[in-house]
């Protein structure tokens, strides 16, 4: 659920919004001056009924994810009043991301709502390869993502939902460096931050998962209440480099980063492969 002191900072927003000066213009005849109505009582009867909902969010959690893949839009999703959000993991077990950092899963698998609003997925390196090889993840990711609103990823978290199944037909986009493999996947690759084919909605690397967060939460709400979100964490980026992609950094830094990835492009080929391979016919 969201924590009781980021909704109290959304009432808050609402009740300010809600006391605001009602300005009106003086009647036919009058000076043309422009008066304030008395503001509105601070409580939350002026609250949008669609500002609160009811939403089932499974976040996916393997070992060697990438932590901020799975925390900005945690953050995000955090922030709708009403919704549950899910920390799913084969067990309870602290999961360990790629830079150490330890999530604490809420449900394991099994126990994950069936009927989910949102499944999303993040991505990582060895340990996003690791999930693309194994059963138990991609089963559960299968069965999900077939009956979720919106099936839903960040960076190479894309390629899990690929190896299960739920890219095929799908405009979809990854990390730049893992463009190639989305055609193995069976999406259409597109160059973008976020982007949205029906109900999927993949981002592309690392920190566009605060991009794609953001997005959602003004699908599932309203541009008022995203901005205040948006507000809230003060999400206004100014980089110190301009080097966040291929196009703006300079290419000795491209090509060096490129390389990174050989060797993952050349196991996650073969787990899309295999994967392939292991699903039932009905589903390639």
């Amino acid at each position: 659920m969201m924590t009781t002191e980021r909704r109290s900072f959304l009432r808050a927003a609402t009740a300010a919004l809600a006391a605001s000066p009602r300005l009106t213009h003086a009647g036919q005849g009058q000076s043309a001056q422009v008066s304030a109505q008395p503001p509105a009582p601070h409580d939350m009867s002026a609250m949008p009924a669609s500002w609160t909902g009811k939403e089932q969010i499974g976040m996916l959690l393997y070992p060697g994810m990438t932590a901020l893949d799975f925390v900005g839009p945690q953050h995000m999703f955090a922030a709708l009043m009403g919704a549950k959000v899910h920390h799913v993991a084969k067990t309870l077990d602290p999961v360990v991301s790629d830079t150490q950092l330890a999530l604490s899963p809420t449900v394991t698998l099994e126990h994950c709502p069936r009927d989910l609003d949102i499944l999303f997925v993040p991505g990582g390196g060895a340990g996003t390869i690791d999930a693309m090889r194994d059963a138990q993840i991609l089963a559960f990711v299968a069965d999900r993502g077939r009956r979720a609103k919106l099936v839903t990823s960040v960076c190479t978290g894309s390629l899990v939902l690929g190896a299960a199944g739920l890219l095929q037909g799908y405009k979809a986009t990854t990390h730049w460096a893992t463009h190639a493999l989305l055609k193995e996947a069976g999406a259409i690759s597109v160059q973008a931050r976020v982007v949205r084919d029906r109900n999927r909605i993949t981002g592309a690397g690392v920190s566009a998962g605060l991009d794609l967060g953001l997005a959602i939460v003004g699908m599932l709400r309203d541009p008022a209440y995203a901005q205040t979100v948006q507000l809230l964490a003060e999400y206004a980026p100014e980089p110190p480099f301009d080097a966040g992609t291929p196009r703006t950094a300079p290419p000795a830094v491209t090509t060096m980063v490129a390389d990174m990835f050989k060797d993952f492009e050349l196991q996650a080929h073969a787990a899309l492969a295999r994967a392939k391979v292991s699903r039932p016919a009905s589903s390639r």
